[in-house]
C-alpha cells in the first residue's frame, strides 16, 4: 500500500480526517496518477456509518485509559519508556476487588449479555454487560496442574496463591495427595487474602455458594480435600491427624495465620457473607436457625457451635442469617459482619424471593461489604463470588446461568460506582468454564432462550431429523426438561436423564424452568476446560491482557497493590 494512503487511512480511524476543505472533496485524481489521499467525500460511507464513528470513540477512549495508565502526557515523554512508566504503577492500587463468576465461560458471558439486552427491549447482542465495558481484557488457561478441564479448587487457589495446584485440593500445592491429610503440611500456599491481612487492608469473602464452598475456601483455607467443609465430612484418620475442616479455618482463621507466620498479628477477615450454615452448627435440632429448612439443620458431629464461637471471638461483630437483618447493618457502625443466609447455598437469584426468610442478592452484598471495609483507610481486598452460575449449568438450565450472571454484571457495576478507578483495581474472570453452546443460524435479535429462527424467517428451523432446536445447548447432563415456570434449577435432580434429541415444537423454551437438550447423558452437566474472559479496570489492569496462565491474575493482584511487599515490611 502506498505510504501516504496508509497514512490518510490511519488519520481518518483516529478522527483526524477533515484536512481537506470542502472546496477540495470535489477534486478527483486522474486515473493516470498515484492516489496519495482520501478525501472526506471519498470516505463518507464509512465516516458516517454508526458503527465505524463508534470504533473511532473506541480508540479515543482506548488513547484516554492508555494514558491514565502510564501518566499524563508529560510525565511519558520524560520517561526513558512506557515500561518504566508502568513500572511505575507498582502498589498505586489502595483496594483490590476479585469477581469470580463460577464456571463463567465465553459463551456463558455472550449468552447473559444477548439476554439482558433483550430483557432490556434490546436486540440483544449489540448489548455489553458491565464488565465487558472495561479497558482492558484477556484470557486465562485454566487448567490445573493434573487436569485437562479443571475443578474450583484448584483454579481458585491458582488466582490468590498464584501457584497451580491439582484438582480438588484448598490452598496447598501440587505435591499434596488428594484426600491426604499428611501430605498437605509443609505444602500450604499463602494467598492474597491472608497477604493482605497481614499488610493491615481490611479483608472480605462473599458468594452465593456455601462460604465452604472450594471457591472461597481458596482464599482462607489449606486442606487436602475440597469437601471437608466439616468435621462430619472428614474420615476419622484424618481428624485424628489433626487436619481441620474448612469451616472450622474460617472461624480460627486469625489464630491460624498468627501460629503459621511468627511475629504476625491480624485482625480476622472482617466481611463474611454467604451460606452453608450447617457446616457451622452441631447435628441438634437445637441449633435450628428459625428459617431451617431441614428438621436438622446443622451437620458438626463434634457438638461445637461455629457461630457461637466466632460471636465470643468477636463481640463487637454482627451476625446476621436473614434479609431483615442484613437490611439493619449499619456500614458506617459496622467493622465485622458474618452473614450465613441459607442452610446450604443461597437462592438461585430467579429463585430468591421464595426464601422462607429472605435473602440479600449479590448486588445487595457487594455494595454492603464494600460500605464496611472502605472505612479502613489503608485500603481493603474482596473477593465476591457468583457461586450459582455453576450449579445452575451443572443443572442444565442456561436460564440459571445467564441470569445468574447477568447479577454478578449488577454487583461489578456497583462496585464500579463505589469506588475509583484511581486507586481500586477490579478484575472479573470465571474459574472455568461449561459445556454451554450457542450455535445455529439465528436471526439477528431472536430470543437467547428460544428455537432458531432464521434470517427473514418467521418459523422455527428444523433439523435434519424434522425437528425445531435451540441456539443454546449443553454437550452433556441431565437433558431437556419443561418444568415451565419452575425458578429453582435444581429441580432437576432425581428426575431420569432425558439426553438427546427431543421434540421441542410445543415446547416454550424460554420459561425459567426449561432446560436446554444435552447429547451425552450424565448426572450431572460438567465443566469445560477452555480459556476464560478476564476484564479488568484501575492500577495494574493493563497488565491482564493475551494469553494468561491462570495464576498471573494472583500476580497482577499484588503487583498492583504491592500486598506482598507491604505485608513483608509488617512482618520485620
Amino acid at each position: 500500500m502506498n505510504k501516504y494512503l496508509f497514512s490518510a487511512l490511519t488519520a481518518s480511524v483516529i478522527g483526524l480526517t477533515g484536512c481537506m476543505n470542502d472546496d477540495d472533496k470535489s477534486s478527483v485524481q486522474p486515473a493516470d496518477e498515484s492516489v496519495t489521499s482520501l478525501s472526506s467525500k471519498q470516505l463518507e460511507t464509512s465516516l458516517s456509518n454508526s458503527w465505524f464513528q463508534q470504533g473511532q470513540q473506541e480508540i479515543v477512549a482506548a488513547k484516554e485509559t492508555w494514558a491514565t495508565v502510564t501518566g499524563s502526557g508529560d510525565a511519558v515523554a520524560q520517561s526513558e519508556s512506557v515500561q518504566e512508566a508502568i513500572a511505575d504503577a507498582r502498589g498505586k492500587a489502595k483496594n483490590v476487588i476479585l469477581f469470580v463468576g463460577d464456571g463463567m465461560g465465553v459463551s456463558t458471558v455472550t449468552a447473559a449479555r444477548i439476554l439482558e439486552g433483550q430483557n432490556l427491549g434490546k436486540l440483544g447482542e449489540e448489548h455489553q454487560l458491565s464488565f465487558e465495558r472495561f479497558p482492558f481484557a484477556g484470557l486465562a488457561k485454566t487448567y490445573n496442574v493434573d487436569a485437562q478441564v479443571p475443578d474450583s479448587a484448584g483454579t481458585m487457589t491458582a488466582m490468590v496463591s498464584g501457584v497451580k495446584t491439582n484438582v480438588g485440593v484448598v490452598g496447598v500445592d501440587e505435591d499434596v495427595i488428594r484426600g491426604d491429610c499428611s501430605s498437605a503440611a509443609g505444602n500450604e500456599l499463602i494467598t492474597t487474602l491472608e497477604l493482605a491481612e497481614i499488610s493491615g487492608k481490611a479483608t472480605g469473602v462473599v458468594t452465593t455458594a456455601r462460604i465452604t464452598h472450594a471457591t472461597p475456601a481458596a482464599t482462607y483455607a489449606k486442606s487436602a480435600e475440597r469437601n471437608w467443609e466439616d468435621i462430619s465430612d472428614m474420615p476419622a484418620e484424618a481428624v485424628q491427624a489433626g487436619c481441620k475442616d474448612i469451616a472450622d479455618q474460617l472461624v480460627r482463621f486469625e489464630q491460624l495465620l498468627e501460629q503459621r507466620y511468627a511475629g504476625v498479628d491480624i485482625d480476622g477477615i472482617d466481611v463474611v457473607m454467604g451460606g452453608g450454615r450447617r457446616h457451622f452448627l452441631p447435628r441438634d435440632s437445637t441449633f435450628n436457625s428459625p428459617d431451617a429448612m431441614s428438621s436438622v439443620e446443622g451437620d458438626r458431629t463434634d457438638s461445637r457451635n461455629l457461630i457461637a464461637e466466632w460471636q465470643a471471638q468477636y463481640p463487637q461483630g454482627v451476625y446476621v442469617y436473614d434479609k431483615a437483618g442484613f437490611d439493619s447493618v449499619n456500614p458506617a457502625t459496622t467493622s465485622r459482619l458474618f452473614g450465613l443466609f441459607n442452610e446450604s447455598h443461597m437462592q438461585y437469584e430467579a429463585d430468591r424471593g421464595n426464601d422462607v426468610a429472605g435473602e440479600p442478592s449479590l448486588s445487595e452484598m457487594t455494595a454492603k461489604a464494600i460500605d464496611i471495609l472502605d472505612n479502613d483507610t489503608d485500603g481493603f481486598f474482596l473477593t465476591v463470588e457468583a457461586g450459582r452460575i455453576d450449579h445452575a449449568s451443572h443443572a442444565g438450565s442456561a436460564y440459571g446461568a445467564l441470569t445468574e450472571t447477568i447479577e454478578l454484571a449488577k454487583a461489578v457495576q456497583v462496585a464500579v460506582d463505589q469506588t475509583s478507578a484511581e486507586d481500586t483495581l477490579i478484575i472479573v474472570t470465571g474459574d472455568h468454564s461449561h459445556g454451554l453452546t450457542m450455535a445455529g443460524y439465528p436471526r439477528r435479535g431472536n430470543p437467547i432462550l428460544g428455537k432458531v429462527v432464521g434470517i427473514e424467517e418467521d418459523q422455527p428451523a428444523l433439523a435434519a431429523d424434522d425437528l425445531p432446536y435451540t441456539t443454546l445447548g449443553y454437550a452433556n447432563g441431565l437433558g431437556m426438561r419443561d418444568y415451565g415456570s419452575e425458578t429453582d434449577a435444581d429441580r432437576t435432580y432425581g428426575d431420569p436423564v432425558n439426553a438427546g434429541r427431543m421434540d421441542l415444537t410445543n415446547v416454550d423454551t424460554t420459561t425459567p424452568g426449561y432446560h436446554q437438550e444435552a447429547l451425552v447423558p450424565l448426572g450431572s452437566e460438567t465443566h469445560a476446560g477452555e480459556d476464560v474472559g478476564i476484564y479488568a479496570r484501575g492500577p495494574g489492569a493493563n497488565l491482564l491482557t493475551g494469553t494468561n496462565e491462570q495464576n498471573m491474575i494472583y500476580h497482577v493482584m499484588d503487583y498492583a497493590a504491592d500486598i506482598s511487599g507491604a505485608a513483608n515490611q509488617e512482618v520485620q
